[in-house]
C-alpha cells in the first residue's frame, strides 16, 4: 500500500527544472550569433548607412562633383517648394502608384486564388505570369514601345480591328500616363501573385472545413477567413509595391523620357536629371530625402491602418 502511494506521488510530482546552460555556453552562442549577422550589418552600414548620411549632409550644400561642396542651408528645400516640375513629378508618381498598386494587387490575388485550386497546368501558368517580373525592365519597355507604336503597334492594330482609331499613345499628354500605368501593372503582377500564392498555401485548412460544415459559402469564407488571414502578406505586398512604384524609372526613361510636356516624369527621373544631367548633386540629395520621407510616411500610415504585419487575433 505504501509503495503504491509513493509511486503515485512520484508520478504526480512536477518535472525537475531544466538547468540553465552555463554562462560560457551562452557567451559562445552570443558571439556566434554576432558573427553570423556581422556581414549583413557591415553591408548595410557600407551601402546604406554611409550613403544615407552623405545624402543628408549633401542636401544642405551646393555640389556639382567638380568643385567642393558649399554649405547653403535650406536653400535646396526652399527651391523644391517652388519647383513646378518636381511638384508635377510628385503628382505623377502619386497617380502612378494610386492606380498600379491596388489594381496589380487585386489581379494578383485573383490569379493566386485560381492557381491555388486543382487547375491543370498550374506550373505553366505560374511561370508565364512570373516571367515579366524577372525580365529586364529595359527589354520589357522595348517590347511595349512596339505595342504602343501608332503605325504598326499591336495596341492600335487591335483597336483598328474593332473599328476604332488608336491614339498616338506615348506622344499624347492624355494617353502617355495611362500607357505607362498599364506597363507597370502588367510587370508587377508576377511577384505579388507568387507571394499571395505562398500565403494561401500556408493557411490552415481546418478553418475552411469548419466553415463549410457551418454552411459558409465560398464568398463568405473569402471575406471572413481568407482576407483577414492574408493581412501580413497584404501588408508586405503593399509596402514593397508602393516603394517599387515610387522608385519607377526604367520604363519611363525608355518609353517617354518623362514627356510629353512632363506628363510622365517621376520623382526618380527628376532626381536622375538633377544629379547626372545637371550635376546638381546637393539638389538631387534634397529631392531624394523628400522621396524617402514620403515612403516612410506611407509605410507608417499603412501600418497604422491595417495593423501592420500582425496576424488576426
Amino acid at each position: 500500500m505504501s509503495g503504491t502511494i509513493v509511486s503515485e506521488r512520484v508520478r504526480s510530482a512536477p518535472p525537475a527544472p531544466v538547468a540553465d546552460p552555463p554562462r560560457r555556453l551562452q557567451r559562445g552562442r552570443r558571439r556566434a550569433g554576432l558573427l553570423m549577422v556581422a556581414p549583413a550589418v557591415l553591408h548595410a552600414l557600407i551601402w546604406i548607412g554611409i550613403p544615407l548620411v552623405a545624402a543628408v549632409v549633401l542636401s544642405f550644400t551646393s555640389y556639382d562633383v567638380l568643385t567642393p561642396p558649399r554649405f547653403v542651408g535650406l536653400e535646396n528645400f526652399r527651391e523644391l517648394l517652388s519647383d513646378d516640375v518636381f511638384r508635377r513629378a510628385v503628382l505623377n508618381t502619386s497617380v502612378y502608384t494610386f492606380f498600379t498598386v491596388p489594381v496589380a494587387m487585386s489581379i494578383a490575388l485573383l490569379i493566386a486564388l485560381m492557381l491555388n485550386t486543382r487547375l491543370a497546368g498550374r506550373a505553366i501558368f505560374r511561370t508565364a505570369i512570373f516571367i515579366p517580373q524577372v525580365t529586364a525592365t529595359i527589354a520589357v519597355a522595348l517590347v511595349w514601345l512596339w505595342i504602343y507604336d501608332p503605325r504598326s503597334g499591336l495596341a492600335n492594330a487591335v483597336l483598328s480591328f474593332l473599328g476604332l482609331d488608336g491614339p498616338n499613345w506615348l506622344s499624347s499628354t492624355d494617353w502617355a500616363m495611362p500607357a505607362v500605368i498599364v506597363v507597370g501593372i502588367w510587370q508587377g503582377i508576377g511577384l505579388k501573385m507568387l507571394i499571395y500564392l505562398a500565403a494561401l498555401q500556408s493557411l490552415p485548412t481546418e478553418l475552411y472545413e469548419a466553415a463549410s460544415v457551418d454552411g459558409a459559402s465560398r464568398v463568405r469564407q473569402f471575406f471572413s477567413l481568407t482576407l483577414p488571414l492574408l493581412r501580413p502578406a497584404t501588408f508586405f505586398v503593399f509596402v514593397t509595391s508602393v516603394i517599387g512604384a515610387f522608385q519607377s524609372f526604367d520604363q519611363v526613361y525608355i518609353l517617354t523620357d518623362g514627356g510629353p510636356a512632363n506628363s510622365t516624369t517621376m520623382m526618380t527621373y527628376e532626381i536622375y536629371k538633377s544629379a547626372f544631367r545637371e550635376f546638381r548633386m546637393g539638389y538631387a540629395c534634397a529631392q531624394s530625402l523628400v522621396l524617402f520621407a514620403l515612403l516612410l510616411v506611407l509605410t507608417l500610415l499603412n501600418r497604422r491602418i491595417t495593423g501592420g504585419d500582425r496576424g488576426t487575433r
